[in-house]
């Protein structure tokens, strides 16, 4: 099995990243061998869409056109996902939604005509589906009860993910970490990792 791991925190022990590698240690109970493509956005951020892989994306006749470094970055990018059979990603949420850094790695991601087929209907995805963990650390409260902010990242990921193929999606969430301790935050740590749905992982090799 192939794991694909990606952090977006810029901070060493943040609790997204402490999230991730949770999910990444039980998967690896399951699936000792499993190997472990490692993406740290957070470490070494990826450039934003620049004015040359804009235009290569502008048109079909466009993108034939491009030079080969205009899409060599997403085409690495689109590689490791195809690669892996589980993908694991730790995010804080920032202002309501994903970090910048993460919205880089998708706009790479997410390309007509090779992980994105259009049609009458809408958009369909190109990519095989696979098994999406994604870790979620947020310093307010935005599902339950108790929620006191919006959630824009849940929707958006789901709908980018699943534009291009990937419906196997599991959020893990740690919420309120601005009012926890060390004690408290690993116990809602482990609270979330204990609810993680592996039935799903005994067919990938």
């Amino acid at each position: 099995m192939n794991i694909l791991h990606i952090d977006c925190s810029p901070r060493a022990g943040s609790h997204s990243r402490q999230l991730s590698a949770g999910i990444v240690e039980r998967l690896l109970s399951i699936k000792p061998n499993a190997k472990i493509e490692r993406r740290d956005l957070g470490a070494e951020p990826l450039p934003h869409a620049d004015a040359q892989y804009a235009a290569a994306l502008a048109s079909p006749a466009a993108l034939k056109a491009a030079p080969s470094d205009a899409v060599r970055l997403s085409e690495k990018l689109i590689r490791e996902v195809e690669a892996a059979n589980v993908i694991v990603i730790g995010t804080p949420m920032n202002n309501f939604t994903v970090p910048s850094v993460f919205k880089a790695w998708i706009d790479q991601l997410l390309r007509v005509g090779r992980t994105i087929m259009p049609t009458p209907a809408g958009k369909v995805g190109m990519l095989n589906d696979r098994p999406v963990f994604i870790g979620v650390a947020s310093g307010g409260v935005f599902s339950g009860a108790g929620a006191n902010q919006p959630d824009f990242l849940s929707p958006y990921l789901s709908a980018a993910f699943e534009c291009i193929g990937l419906r196997t999606l599991q959020f893990v969430p740690v919420q309120a970490t601005a009012f926890l301790d060390l004690s408290q935050a690993a116990k809602a740590r482990e609270a979330a990792l204990s609810a993680l749905d592996l039935s799903k992982i005994g067919g990938a090799r």
